[in-house]
């Protein structure tokens, strides 16, 4: 016996009952509109929760990451954060910039973006160096980590031990402890990275995410037509 071919309940209107106004469909314009929206919000939903790109503006964190590469960063790997603003306002009672769930640890050696300690109106991008209970100490460019020299296979300098100065926090600094609740951050370019040798510590609350891809990177100093570097495009940051 054959078998009827099933087709979509769809492809039937009803009729409308007896005495009833039929329903106006929606026009295209709404359902554009609808569905625009809903892909902001979810947008919107993502960049704040989960994944989102920055774009490296400095070279203090050479040669990791150069000027001109695009980052996205993980954001949900530490735990579920809440933004600093909800559209730019800050609404009493909400624990703004607060973590409500943590997931995992931040790890020393972690390339993370934070909220700037002196500017909260900026990002900063810089690796975990030290940890609560840490001592960190800075001896002609070299960081030493609880009493000895650190394992920095990512330092990158560019200043000889001649042109070390023995009052600049940028080649001798602290010893100093890192508090509760805080992180010491450094640039992997540590002759060129205004960081937690000049600033302080940054707190942990205000650790957004961690660098996870370079999905595009532009090299503007290039001559070149198209000035991509190829190379770098899917690089894991590490």
């Amino acid at each position: 016996m054959a078998h009827p071919v099933r087709t979509l309940k769809s492809a039937q209107q009803p009729q409308p009952a007896a005495g009833s106004q039929p329903q106006a469909p929606k026009s295209i314009l709404r359902e554009y509109s609808e569905a625009l929206f809903i892909a902001l919000v979810l947008a919107i939903f993502i960049r704040t929760f989960f994944i989102q790109a920055y774009k490296i503006p400095s070279g203090s964190m050479e040669p990791t990451l150069l000027i001109g590469d695009h980052i996205l960063v993980n954001k949900l790997i530490y735990g579920l954060r809440m933004p600093d603003s909800i559209f730019g306002l800050e609404i009493p009672g909400l624990p703004l910039g607060r973590y409500l769930i943590h997931f995992e640890p931040i790890h020393r050696g972690d390339v993370v973006v934070f909220v700037f300690p002196p500017d909260r109106s900026k990002d900063f991008i810089k690796r975990v160096i030290g940890l609560p209970g840490d001592t960190i100490q800075v001896k002609n460019g070299k960081v030493w980590l609880n009493g000895k020299p650190m394992d920095d296979p990512h330092a990158h300098f560019e200043v000889t031990d001649g042109e070390r100065s023995p009052i600049s926090p940028r080649d001798n600094f602290g010893p100093v402890q890192v508090p509760p609740g805080k992180i010491f951050a450094m640039g992997d370019n540590r002759d060129r990275s205004y960081d937690s040798r000049f600033w302080g510590f940054a707190d942990e609350n205000d650790v957004e995410g961690k660098a996870l891809i370079i999905y595009w990177s532009w090299d503007s100093d290039h001559d070149g037509l198209l000035p991509v570097r190829w190379s770098r495009i899917g690089m894991l940051v590490h």
